[in-house]
């Protein structure tokens, strides 16, 4: 189950906010902005839905507390299988909100230490949860009752070879899973927790859950906050893993006492391992690590709730992933210029500051957007960072009028990046064995001049969508004759410059070289011309 399409109206904040156009594809849903700016007023609208599909939950005479105004609040909700209207207070729960499933956990979740009482029987119906969003969320002491209550006999024998099967897949499934993952998220950290065992409870004694760190061994209760955090989180999906199946996930703040690291571990770890497949997880927040994750991954999608006015309707729509200002939540760019001072930030296309950043440059981060377009608006409206985008079929004479007006704004000398890659200067310095210079030049004329008749019908379409030319026409050559020239030319420098090495020269001829991106991003060559770009 995910969310498409979410509406509120008259409800706590929102007078009528619509988040629209989320993808299906959405593993993730994060929502970011400033305290207070309305992200936990949409998670009270899920815990309301949830408590109305709950009938032990139900609680008439709150329906004050999410109301806005004397108008009645409504709730839309579209996913790809529902079509979802409520409005507040009504008895009537049709077939369609029952469909809804939902589960959420507030930020307000941990357990400073664990007690002598828990009953894991009331996580079947989920009757242990907070009746409001801003309750205290005490449920991970039912979560450790039950987790020591199915893996009791996979530790309590010190020796595994004799188990029955049974008691050996409990091991597998509950305290592997609890460890790869704490591994996975502490992975850069020398003093990464794992469990090792546990005590049961005795009506004198509370339970206890014992984490080797380093060379100790530490009780849940002596835990940092950050450390507490990703346990709870974590124990509460592998302890009630079959609520999370084909359902919406909202939990607040997940954030909460990580540095900035842990934060981008931990999320990727619950999104990629934890959240099934046919489930959504919606989750808040304004830290760095958790944006960079979301802005990163193709599961993941952005609502930016920041410096908006609820009082009048508002349409929301996933943030574009090469959009950087959604950093600004977390830094500020003046605060981030300021922190990078001594650095160059370059915007690159695509996903090439992956490899632009191989080369180590002294004091350069580069940041990838989604194609030249985006370099270019990023380079104008922010003078402090640096550009590197691709040639295309930009002539001699519009780049230099280019540099002069945005002299931060580079553009690389051949048509592309894989010009750079598969230059036969780059190979030269590899020399992969069989490889020839004079040979791969020819082969390289040859199937220019093969595709030549392809590539001029659509010199005037390609560069219609240039938007330096948009944001001034005087940019542009008045026509077409010295690109063509150049084109036309057998001299490699000249006719190489508008060849594209990614998309129109069959690199077939390269295969048997094997030569992988990050091999050819790591000569000499390549590290030379880059650098020579960026400090002209």
């Amino acid at each position: 189950m995910n969310i498409t399409k979410l509406q509120f109206k008259n409800f706590k904040r929102f007078s009528d906010v619509t988040i629209d156009n989320v993808p299906e594809t959405s593993k993730l849903v994060l929502l970011i902005g400033a305290n207070g700016s309305g992200k936990s007023s949409l998670f009270d609208g899920f815990n309301y839905l949830q408590t109305r599909t709950n009938q032990s939950h139900r609680n008439e005479e709150v329906i004050e507390y999410y109301q806005k105004g004397s108008s009645k609040g409504e709730i839309f909700i579209d996913t790809p299988n529902e079509k979802i209207h409520h409005v507040l207070g009504s008895k009537t729960i049709g077939d369609n909100l029952n469909n809804l499933k939902l589960f959420g956990r507030s930020s307000i979740r941990i357990v400073p230490t664990l007690g002598n009482k828990g009953n894991p029987y009331e996580i079947e119906d989920d009757t242990d949860r907070p009746k409001k969003f801003i309750d205290n969320d005490t449920r991970f002491v039912n979560d450790v009752y039950s987790y020591i209550k199915q893996i009791d006999d996979a530790l309590r024998e010190p020796v595994f070879s004799g188990k029955t099967a049974d008691t050996l897949q409990i091991f597998h499934s509950f305290i592997d899973p609890l460890n790869k993952s704490l591994a996975q998220i502490f992975k850069n950290d020398k003093l990464a927790i794992q469990m090792v065992e546990f005590a049961s409870s005795t009506p004198e004694v509370p339970a206890k859950l014992i984490f080797q760190k380093g060379s100790s061994k530490i009780n849940y209760d002596l835990l940092s906050h950050g450390e507490k955090q990703v346990v709870v989180l974590l124990l509460n999906f592998i302890v009630r893993k079959s609520h999370y199946q084909d359902s919406i996930i909202y939990i607040d703040e997940m954030d909460c006492h990580l540095n900035t690291s842990l934060q981008y571990n931990l999320l990727e770890e619950i999104v990629n391992n934890w959240i099934p497949d046919n489930s959504q997880l919606w989750t808040a927040s304004h830290a760095l690590g958790f944006i960079d994750f979301a802005r990163k991954s193709d599961q993941a999608s952005i609502v930016d709730f920041d410096s908006l006015d609820f009082d009048y309707p508002q349409i929301l729509l996933p943030e574009p992933k090469e959009n950087l200002e959604v950093y600004e939540i977390a830094i500020p760019s003046n605060i981030l210029f300021e922190l990078l001072s001594n650095k160059k930030l370059v915007v690159c296309e695509n996903q090439n500051d992956k490899y632009f950043n191989l080369l180590n440059l002294q004091d350069t981060i580069f940041v990838g957007v989604r194609d030249s377009r985006d370099v270019f608006l990023h380079i104008k409206r922010e003078k402090r960072y640096r550009s590197i985008r691709d040639r295309d079929f930009l002539s001699d004479s519009e780049i230099v009028r280019i540099a002069e007006k945005y002299p931060n704004h580079r553009i690389l000398k051949y048509y592309d990046f894989e010009n750079y890659l598969y230059h036969p200067d780059n190979l030269l310095e590899i020399s992969p064995l069989g490889f020839g210079k004079a040979e791969y030049l020819t082969e390289i004329l040859r199937q220019k001049n093969d595709r030549i008749y392809s590539i001029l019908p659509v010199l005037g379409t390609s560069r219609q969508n240039y938007e330096e030319f948009k944001t001034d026409e005087t940019l542009r050559d008045k026509n077409l004759d010295s690109i063509i020239e150049d084109l036309r030319s057998d001299d490699f420098e000249r006719f190489y410059k508008f060849f594209d090495m990614k998309s129109q020269f069959n690199r077939k001829y390269l295969e048997k070289f094997s030569l992988s991106k990050e091999k050819l991003v790591s000569t000499q060559w390549f590290k030379s011309q880059i650098n020579a770009l960026l400090v002209e």
